[in-house]
């Protein structure tokens, strides 16, 4: 035991003091630790090498939307219908995540305006299990492009996801054509379809609605790809150019159409709502 210990200990009036929350973030990318408010008041940004950090679906529908928009329900669908459990029940691993989240599952949708142009839009929350998609997000998303077709405007959905939720098995799977079917129906109604790609997407998300979208937006630094990395360098046997699978190695080689920073978002999405709405008819 040092001095200052035991000098502390001797001091009986001495109380110790919690927080609410901590104080300080410890930056992912550069390892500095940030002020939790700055961190948070930069949109969850670091301010010191401009990492952007993941954020959950009802602080990105706050950062994209203007105010007063409706946030949907998420649909109700059947829960644990494979009884699937491996080190611990399916329904245990649902329970265990939404102690964590004010919402039942991964994806939220909101309805409302980006400076004043009427639109839909869907985000996955990686926060919850991963974002993964199962029957609950597919349902979701397809509600929201359905919000998109009766209001007549455009569909955004910001992705965040590990691919499809395991638990769920061929059923995770059948989201992806699902999902498939509402951007052919957007598309078929010539109202736009924009894909803001964020870390990280993957897996079976990829494989479906993240690259089905007539404009693809990604935050800087997102890790965007189906497999991972290291089962791509062990198939083909080579090593892979550093950054790869990043959201600057994607816009380079044609798989991305910009990337954006965060706090640039909205604004570029209002400019793109300019350009795409469907016009009114005289």
């Amino acid at each position: 035991m040092n001095w200052f210990t035991r000098v502390r200990n001797s001091i009986t009036s001495l109380s110790k003091r919690s927080t609410e929350k901590d104080l300080w973030v410890k930056c992912p990318s550069c390892q500095q630790m940030v002020f939790a408010q700055e961190y948070e008041d930069n949109s969850y940004v670091c301010p010191r090498c401009g990492h952007h950090g993941r954020i959950g679906a009802d602080e990105r529908l706050r950062q994209l939307l203007d105010e007063g928009f409706e946030v949907l329900p998420i649909p109700d669908v059947k829960e644990d219908p494979l009884k699937f459990r491996d080190t611990a029940k399916y329904t245990d691993r649902l329970k265990k995540a939404r102690a964590k989240s004010p919402h039942k599952d991964a994806f939220l949708v909101g309805s409302g305006a980006i400076e004043g142009k009427p639109a839909v839009v869907g985000v996955q929350d990686f926060g919850f299990m991963g974002g993964s998609m199962g029957m609950a997000v597919g349902t979701a998303f397809c509600q929201g492009a359905e919000r998109a077709l009766s209001r007549h405007c455009p569909y955004i959905v910001v992705t965040a996801a590990g691919g499809a939720r395991m638990q769920e098995g061929i059923l995770s799977l059948m989201q992806m054509p699902k999902a498939t079917v509402m951007t052919r129906r957007l598309k078929e109604a010539k109202l736009p379809y924009i894909v803001v790609l964020t870390d990280p997407t993957t897996g079976g998300v990829t494989a479906s609605y993240a690259m089905l979208g007539d404009v693809h937006i990604a935050e800087p630094g997102a890790l965007i790809g189906f497999a991972g990395q290291r089962v791509i360098q062990d198939t083909i046997r080579e090593q892979l150019p550093d950054g790869f699978q990043r959201a600057e190695y994607l816009h380079k080689h044609g798989m991305v159409d910009m990337v954006v920073h965060r706090h640039e978002l909205k604004d570029t999405l209002a400019t793109l709502l300019d350009y795409l709405a469907p016009a009114k008819a005289a």
